[in-house]
């Protein structure tokens, strides 16, 4: 327990980090700097680096989920590697479920809507545990992971390993990239 209170805090603190850093706006920092850098440590490939980057963009835009949030979350799911696939079945640079991407009506397998549907999916799990308090986005995040019925079953993050390590992946991956921002 005092592991997911150290997470919550980590979360929090980055959400925090993230409101000051930006006054609540969005097009106050250069983004794009942050989330290129941050996917050509892992795909050198300039072209993919940049359309990642761009698309991470336009899904935070049109669908108003904090970009830092979206490219945390690929970055812990595929390393933005276009061709992911998990030992479960999840795809593509988000880690859809074919069921869950056919649910929000987007195909797993084209990158765009990978990452649109991912978008969505969180932005649902974040409207879903908005009422939770100041953990709020931790929950959500954890539920991107484990699903939200673990999360209201258990109150909060679920005590598995790997939704634990995951959440705090995620606020570790948000953390550095606001330093990427503030430097």
């Amino acid at each position: 327990m005092k592991l997911i209170k150290i997470l919550k805090r980590l979360l929090i603190g980055a959400s925090l980090s993230f409101m000051l850093l930006t006054g609540g706006e969005a097009e106050a920092v250069d983004y794009y700097s942050a989330i290129y850098q941050t996917v050509n440590r892992y795909n050198g490939n300039e072209v993919e680096c940049d359309w990642i980057t761009r698309a991470i963009l336009y899904a935070s835009s049109e669908y108003q989920v904090d970009p830092i949030l979206i490219t945390s979350i690929m970055e812990a799911e595929s390393e933005f590697n276009f061709h992911a696939k998990s030992p479960v079945g999840a795809v593509g640079l988000m880690q859809l479920m074919p069921s869950t991407a056919a649910g929000l009506g987007v195909n797993p397998y084209n990158p765009l809507e990978n990452i649109i549907g991912g978008t969505i999916y969180i932005k649902n799990q974040l409207g879903r545990f908005q009422n939770w308090g100041a953990y709020s986005v931790t929950d959500a995040v954890a539920a991107y992971n484990a699903g939200p019925g673990a999360v209201e079953k258990h109150g909060g993050v679920p005590n598995y390993s790997e939704t634990v390590h995951y959440v705090i992946k995620v606020a570790n991956n948000y953390k550095n990239l606001l330093n990427l921002i503030q430097s």
